[in-house]
């Protein structure tokens, strides 16, 4: 076969891949992303504490972190919190070395275990984690503030995301010219829902095109729950990317 014969084959070729590989045109449309943020005030406290001890001897290390989780569980038996809503769901055991000598013999066992503990009455926090730290608990692992309506603020999210990203598409259709006609596609994301600060514990968005943005608040006033505690309110956050098709 002649040199310029192949070349032409191979161009033939090519071209024919290409237009496969590219495929359906897609139809015009216009692409927009939504936001929206409700805020709500919190109605549920969640408080992850620990119980740390040492000793070397390991039966020792682990008798004083039983008994220090016992006090707090029975600390706890007395307050504003049911049963079902209290938790030990960590344990370790740590032996620990020196460096300079032989690390066969742990020099000290470190005992660790974590407790859970969901409060709805948010107004005994305070009495609750004093109570806590008095009782046996040596460590804060983290406090979340949440509320119990979470489907039903980012139901209410979602939704104002949805019209505001119309909103958005009717605008630009409206400058362009055309309208907006179907959805073509749609994403959708969810956050938030509680706050939360967390210590040492043992164990960004995009879309096509600017957000247009709503926030709405429920109401539920900021509660101060003493001098010292504020808990302010929560955001529920939602996203959506939508493409509409133009008509």
């Amino acid at each position: 076969m002649k040199p310029h014969l192949i070349l032409a084959f191979a161009i033939a070729n090519l071209s024919l891949t290409q237009a496969f590989s590219q495929g359906p045109a897609q139809p015009p449309m216009i692409s927009v992303s939504g936001s929206a943020e409700v805020k709500v005030a919190p109605d549920e406290i969640y408080l992850r504490v620990g119980v740390e001890t040492r000793h070397d001897n390991l039966e020792d290390a682990k008798k004083q972190n039983d008994e220090r989780v016992s006090k707090a569980l029975a600390f706890l038996k007395t307050s504003d919190v049911t049963g079902k809503d209290v938790q030990t769901d960590f344990i370790s055991i740590e032996p620990t070395y020196d460096s300079n000598v032989s690390r066969t013999k742990p020099v000290t066992y470190i005992v660790r275990k974590s407790i859970e503990v969901k409060l709805t009455k948010i107004e005994s926090f305070e009495g609750l984690l004093t109570g806590l730290l008095t009782n046996g608990v040596n460590n804060v692992h983290g406090i979340e503030f949440r509320t119990s309506q979470l489907r039903k603020h980012r139901d209410a999210a979602r939704a104002m995301a949805i019209r505001a990203s119309k909103e958005k598409a009717d605008a630009l259709a409206s400058e362009l010219g055309v309208k907006r006609g179907k959805v073509y596609s749609i994403n959708a994301n969810d956050w938030g829902g509680w706050w939360s600060s967390s210590g040492s514990y043992w164990g960004g968005r995009s879309g096509g095109g600017m957000f247009q943005n709503a926030v709405q608040n429920t109401g539920g006033a900021s509660e101060v729950v003493d001098d010292t505690l504020s808990i302010g309110q929560i955001s529920v956050s939602a996203s959506v990317n939508v493409s509409f098709l133009i008509e």
